[in-house]
């Protein structure tokens, strides 16, 4: 049966057909003990729907890594639980809502994703139902209705584009009766991870409530897939501009030919290479985290031998709750003593240690 946009299986079945615990993983793949990745799925769950998992050609590749859950996430390393501090009460005034920039607010409206990716800098939320409620979602709303400064909302989860047609026009219809919203952006693995998710209907509902900026999530040059082409390229002829955010993980994508090759073929399905992340310091992501080092490398690698547009800005988040902090190839002179000094939006000097550090990340300001 074929389903709306040339599907030829439905993204709810997709979901539903996937593995989603340590039983499952077990008797799919050989050499996983249930009893070990139990511990791990208890804290981090699993989900693997259906479509990614029919990518998966081999135990270790790119697909694999990336949504199999390993014992190393139970491993006790330098990450914490909340490295970006978005449940701060400073930057946090209601549950699941995030204003940490003058004009800007993260709320997050959705507690499950297509896949949960193991390097996830939620892995304390996503797949946890008791950290969401739509009361929050409620609340939010009305933050954002009283903060005339408020200009930017970026919705995330969690992945919003998992929620029913009715609840995403929904949201989306709310913030546009806010005057001072002027721009909506949506976090979402989907496009990649669920393409069949991306529905001529789901189409109409965003193109109605435009400008609606997304900004999806690629890793490896794989995953741009036939199927995901089609996504991309119908929320683009929808009126919806696309870019992606890589985050660089140790093993899968740490080499400047691997991103060549990735933002080459984002172009291709006519999505915008925006971030280029140093993994965050996420308890339980030790073993995906690379040297800051390695970033400035890629980097340096793509300047001047290929296009500009297929070059995406390198990013690490301060930590501490910094923000965001764009990294250039001279930076490398701001390293000392193994760390490096960051300044933020604000002028705030953070200090930044190496990611093979045990000591926890914690800023100083100058």
């Amino acid at each position: 049966m074929k389903h709306s946009g040339g599907w030829d299986q439905d993204w709810r079945d997709l979901l539903r057909d996937g593995i989603n615990s340590a039983e499952d993983l077990a008797a799919r793949f050989e050499g996983i003990d249930a009893g070990e990745i139990r511990q791990v799925t208890e804290r981090y769950p699993v989900r693997i729907n259906g479509y990614w998992l029919s990518k998966i050609q081999e135990v270790g590749d790119a697909f694999y890594r990336q949504a199999v859950p390993d014992a190393e996430e139970l491993r006790v390393g330098c990450g914490l639980v909340d490295p970006l501090h978005e449940d701060d009460p400073e930057d946090s005034p209601v549950p699941n809502l995030t204003h940490r920039y003058p004009d800007r607010v993260l709320l997050l409206v959705n507690y499950q994703c297509p896949i949960y990716c193991r390097f996830c800098m939620r892995k304390r939320k996503v797949g946890h139902p008791e950290t969401f409620s739509t009361k929050y979602v409620d609340q939010g709303m009305a933050y954002i209705r009283a903060h005339p400064e408020v200009r930017d909302v970026l919705l995330s989860g969690g992945d919003p584009l998992l929620l029913s047609d009715i609840r995403i026009a929904y949201l989306l219809r709310e913030l546009r009766t806010i005057p001072h919203v002027e721009i909506v952006r949506i976090g979402t693995k989907v496009p990649c991870a669920l393409p069949q998710r991306i529905t001529p209907e789901l189409c109409a509902v965003l193109r109605k409530y435009a400008p609606v900026y997304v900004n999806t999530h690629f890793n490896h040059p794989a995953e741009v897939t036939p199927e995901a082409k089609q996504a991309c390229e119908m929320l683009v002829d929808a009126g919806v501009p696309v870019s992606n955010q890589c985050v660089l993980l140790k093993g899968i994508n740490d080499d400047a030919e691997t991103i060549r090759q990735l933002m080459h073929k984002l172009l291709l399905i006519r999505v915008k290479p925006y971030y280029l992340f140093q993994g965050d310091l996420v308890k339980g992501t030790d073993h995906f985290r690379t040297p800051v080092e390695k970033g400035l490398e890629i980097i340096s690698a793509l300047w001047g031998h290929t296009s500009g547009m297929a070059v995406p800005h390198l990013a690490v988040d301060a930590p501490g709750g910094g923000g965001k902090i764009p990294l250039f190839p001279e930076t490398r002179a701001g390293f000392k003593d193994g760390k490096m000094l960051l300044r933020n939006y604000e002028g705030k000097i953070y200090e930044y240690p190496d990611p093979k550090s045990e000591e926890a990340p914690l800023p100083f300001h100058v």
